[in-house]
């Protein structure tokens, strides 16, 4: 598996510093962060002494917000550079957050050893998806959150574009996209319910970056919505789920 792009890719000090700047920069980025924390505070909340693990945690982004709003947190990833940058920032911040090397496959901890765990932009990339959530549920005692790019929608043509860029040999962050309903199935048959579902966009983001106006973003959003197109084709798509089993 450490062949796998997904690995590779973060394998680069390059990557790892250039990661949030990149993924969170501009005023498009601040509106996919503030979105993705409001709804993550809100699916764990309330969050002062909640236990969280954060899978895939990259340079710590989502694990630090929980840091700050008083969570107990650990946040593991299997490039020790992108762990580097979550270790810096969590120290130049005067967060308590631990940062571990572990893989989504197979997670270091025991069943249930969490209150609450979350994958973000993680299971698009690894090389089997359905495990990674298994383990996501395994360790979660109550809930969990997990997003991925809809196969509904815009993503799914540049991730075809970008696997067959992969497959010529051509070093590109290549993706999947997944079907809402095969990720709840998952779900599901780990003992777990899904109750919410947040569809971000309906054109991708890239598009949006190109603008980079929150009031065209706003604008043509909403307007999309109000016609059922996000309800459709809406992406990412975040979903929360808690556990009944």
């Amino acid at each position: 598996m450490s062949e796998h792009y997904s690995y590779e890719h973060y394998k680069s000090d390059k990557v790892a510093e250039g990661f949030d700047a990149l993924r969170f920069g501009g005023p498009i980025g601040e509106i996919v962060q503030h979105d993705q924390e409001v709804l993550l505070m809100a699916a764990f909340g309330p969050i002062q002494g909640r236990t969280i693990l954060d899978v895939g945690t990259g340079t710590g982004r989502a694990a630090l917000a929980f840091a700050r709003a008083g969570a107990v947190v650990t946040g593991i990833d299997a490039s020790e550079q992108m762990l580097a940058v979550a270790r810096r920032t969590a120290e130049e911040r005067k967060l308590n957050a631990t940062f571990q090397a572990g893989d989504a496959h197979a997670i270091p901890f025991g069943d249930r050893a969490f209150d609450c765990a979350v994958s973000l932009r993680v299971i698009m990339h690894t090389p089997d998806w359905k495990k990674c959530v298994q383990e996501l549920c395994r360790v979660a005692k109550w809930r969990i959150v997990v997003d991925f790019p809809s196969s509904r929608s815009a993503a799914a043509i540049e991730s075809r574009s970008r696997q067959k860029k992969l497959a010529r040999g051509e070093k590109v962050e290549a993706y999947r996209v997944l079907d809402a309903a095969e990720v709840r199935a998952v779900i599901v048959a780990a003992g777990f319910k899904v109750i919410g579902v947040h569809k971000q966009f309906v054109l991708p983001i890239n598009f949006h970056k190109l603008f980079n106006s929150p009031l065209f973003t706003n604008a043509v959003e909403s307007t999309l919505s109000v016609f059922g197109l996000l309800n459709l084709f809406g992406s990412p798509v975040t979903m929360t789920a808690e556990r009944i089993k």
